[in-house]
């Protein structure tokens, strides 16, 4: 059977792992073809250290990078603002030559995945 694989990960499982894990977990998922959706979105700080990480493992012949999408943040609250960590929503990652975005809005994603 031919097709694309996912992974679906879960608010809490995210919420167990330290964030280069997280990050190193993604990338390895995404070098092997697979689209990774993320429940709960990365910190804006952890979005720039994975596309950091994956700049230095492109290979031309076999990954040429990443693909990232993430519903905008919902206006926050003024505590949260002061003491929370901005994290997207819902995030899709995969790989560069297999998921295409075709549309963004606030509440939809549309993408086109190759098999």
């Amino acid at each position: 059977m031919e097709g694309v694989q996912m992974h679906l990960i879960s608010k809490e499982m995210l919420e167990k792992m330290p964030s280069m894990e997280k990050l190193r977990m993604i990338l390895d998922n995404v070098k092997e073809g697979k689209i990774v959706v993320l429940e709960t979105g990365l910190t804006p700080e952890e979005e720039a250290k994975l596309i950091e990480m994956t700049m230095l493992e492109i290979d031309h012949e076999n990954f040429i990078g990443i693909e990232v999408e993430s519903y905008p943040v919902k206006e926050r609250s003024v505590f949260s603002k002061l003491f929370g960590k901005p994290k997207g929503r819902l995030t899709v990652i995969g790989p560069a030559n297999r998921l295409k975005t075709l549309e963004k809005q606030a509440d939809v994603i549309k993408a086109l995945v190759q098999v």
